[in-house]
């Protein structure tokens, strides 16, 4: 089993999801402003289920996952961000690579939180696994996270059909 790390930032603490979270969690995956570019449709809270144990089931098999995202200051739950192996059937494939994903709550979005996030975990991810590549998958609609994509070093690589239009990116 996998130590699953928690990181701190100047404004967050990334630390693994726990029971606890379950509510703050099934909100995130509730919101339409959320989920506008990721799945298109609100979660159900069996879904969230399935979603939360479905991250504690990546740190167990693969050695990374995804965490949540605390705001320091307010102690609340904003998001999370991580990485998975998602086995997405797509082409070209991102099989291999260490997705790259986030999602903040509404009232944390444009304050750089997802930026500062995402740094901490691919420093860590470069520690734990040198070399492995990384990738992200874009509607091409999400005007922040291609922003947020591209400070991070993500390079476009090609466009693709997955639940509608979208852009790989490749790290």
């Amino acid at each position: 089993m996998t130590d699953i790390p928690t990181l701190e930032t100047e404004r967050l603490t990334l630390r693994p999801h726990g029971l606890d979270d379950f509510e703050a969690h099934a909100a995130l995956w509730a919101d339409e402003d959320v989920v506008r570019f990721i799945t298109g449709a609100p979660s159900t809270r069996e879904q969230s289920w399935s979603r939360m144990l479905r991250i504690a089931g990546m740190w167990h098999h693969m050695g990374f996952g995804f965490l949540a995202i605390v705001e320091r200051k307010s102690g609340l739950f904003i998001g999370e961000a991580g990485f998975l192996e998602a086995r997405r059937e797509m082409e070209p494939s991102i099989e291999g690579t260490m997705e790259v994903g986030w999602a903040l709550m509404p009232s944390a979005h444009g304050r750089g939180y997802a930026t500062e996030a995402l740094t901490a975990l691919i420093g860590w991810a470069d520690m734990h696994f040198p070399g492995k590549p990384m990738s992200c998958i874009i509607s091409p609609e999400n005007e922040a996270s291609l922003r947020v994509a591209a400070k991070l070093g993500f390079r476009q690589t090609a466009r693709t059909q997955y639940n509608g239009e979208i852009i790989q990116f490749s790290r």
